[in-house]
């Protein structure tokens, strides 16, 4: 199961999350609570391990300007959460590692992934970083036709095994869930956390040999290694 935990805004938010097993950690660009600068951000990806995978953030920003920051803060991936038409998210996707795009539960864009060329597709709250839980039911049955979902919106330790048993995403993501007050993680909650989502592994092992033809990832140590399967 791959973990994000997103909002980071500092160096040692950053690197607790590694240390604990997360396998991206998301730094927000647009406005919002934790904001950051490129110049931080480019700071803190650069005592990050090559196999964590740093993700900016951004929303309704120019195609160009996404482009560059991402490049700029030595990024290896740009989520777009915001109204970015197919042709914008798939112009980024050409000239940028890794690009993820985001939509709200039930959003026409989940009819036309392809036009979009992202590599992986979030579901997450009409309300970014509110911590509010949306109705799981709208993400079961999203048409992704093969893209990797990334799920998220008000999920922490208490419901992320719950969410990862109805929705089946291919990864989850957090922000507010595992903060002591915004823009600061909560050590107690971030490991609470990525175990409870790593341990959905073990279980997704145990639905395979009852007839589950879906893939699934054996239990392991340390963070997923996302990039071969990209």
């Amino acid at each position: 199961m791959f973990v994000k935990i997103c909002g980071t805004t500092n160096e040692d938010d950053a690197l607790l999350a590694v240390a604990m097993g997360a396998d991206a950690v998301g730094f927000i660009f647009a406005p919002s609570p934790r904001q950051m600068s490129l110049d931080r951000v480019r700071d803190i990806v650069r005592r990050l391990p090559s196999d964590v995978l740093s993700v900016g953030v951004f929303r309704n920003e120019m195609a160009s300007r996404v482009v560059k920051m991402t490049s700029d803060a030595r990024l290896g991936a740009a989520q777009l959460h915001g109204h970015e038409s197919p042709e914008d998210t798939a112009w980024v996707a050409e000239r940028v590692p890794v690009t993820i795009k985001v939509f709200p539960p039930g959003h026409e864009g989940l009819q036309h992934l392809g036009a979009y060329g992202a590599d992986a597709v979030m579901i997450d709250n009409e309300r970014p970083g509110s911590g509010e839980v949306f109705d799981w039911s709208l993400a079961e049955g999203a048409p992704l036709a093969g893209h990797r979902l990334i799920l998220a919106g008000g999920l922490d330790a208490d419901n992320v095994a719950g969410a990862i048993r109805r929705v089946r995403p291919w990864g989850v993501d957090v922000a507010s869930g595992v903060e002591s007050r915004p823009g600061r993680k909560d050590p107690s909650r971030l490991r609470a956390f990525i175990e409870a989502a790593k341990a959905t592994r073990n279980m997704h092992a145990d639905e395979t040999s009852t007839g589950d033809s879906e893939p699934r990832r054996a239990a392991s140590t340390g963070p997923y290694d996302w990039e071969q399967d990209l």
